[in-house]
């Protein structure tokens, strides 16, 4: 069987992004059982309620939601349990520093297979207010009506 390349992207928290002003991001390794990965590779998995503890000097991701493997038996997998990350001890400490002094929160942003290995990647952020959030929406609205009005000039567009 032929080696998997590239990157296939499995979920996505588009809303993280939205709730969480994201300072850094890390890829990490996922340890999972062998029907995880089987209905991993079907797409099907959630991330919507996922956040990242640090226990022990170990990361795990809690909350993640990857459904039983439909032709699966009595070897299948919880759907919402906790899950190891693979990261370096240097990674680790650093994460686990920022989290205790500034407050911060570690959630994960996407799930995705890389050359066939699953991966996830985190983000570590301060969560927003909802001024914060109607900010960044007014930002964006202003960030394109420019752009459009900047179009409609080099077409020779009356505004």
């Amino acid at each position: 069987m032929a080696k998997e390349q590239g990157r296939k992207l499995v979920a996505q928290n588009k809303k993280a992004r939205h709730d969480y002003a994201i300072d850094d991001t890390y890829e990490a390794g996922l340890v999972l059982q062998g029907t995880e990965v089987k209905s991993l590779r079907q797409g099907r998995a959630s991330l919507v309620d996922g956040f990242v503890d640090i226990d022990g000097g170990e990361a795990w991701l809690h909350g993640v939601h990857i459904p039983e493997y439909s032709q699966g038996t009595w070897t299948n997998h919880s759907a919402r349990r906790k899950r190891k990350l693979l990261l370096n001890r240097i990674e680790i400490d650093k994460i686990e520093r920022r989290v205790s002094e500034k407050g911060l929160s570690v959630i994960p942003l996407s799930l995705y297979f890389l050359d066939g290995r699953a991966k996830v990647e985190i983000g570590v952020g301060k969560g927003k207010k909802s001024w914060d959030k109607r900010h960044t929406i007014a930002e964006r609205t202003a960030q394109r009506e420019v752009e459009q009005a900047v179009g409609r000039r080099l077409k020779g567009m009356s505004d």
